[in-house]
């Protein structure tokens, strides 16, 4: 049984992963990363990956699900950082 704090962390993890998926498409659309900072990108990937293997050690779904949703967006960034570079 999902107790409240999971449904809780399932939450946020739907949010935080969603607020990020506007980005991903935008760039996609527009075929320019030009905006995107490869510092930030190269810094908040490693922190998501960071956080799926936490995920992995504490067996916490939503850490997982939320870290694993995100890490492959910010690969696609990445990819689209060096596909549409100028």
């Amino acid at each position: 049984m999902i107790d409240s704090i999971e449904i809780l962390g399932l939450i946020a993890a739907v949010l935080t992963t969603v607020a990020f998926l506007p980005q991903v498409y935008k760039t996609w659309k527009t075929k320019s990363a030009e905006s995107l900072s490869m510092t930030m990108l190269l810094v908040f990937e490693s922190g998501v990956l960071c956080w799926l293997v936490y995920g992995f050690l504490i067996d916490s779904f939503p850490v997982i699900l939320a870290n694993a949703i995100t890490a492959v967006s910010g690969i696609f960034l990445l990819y689209f950082k060096f596909r549409y570079k100028n």
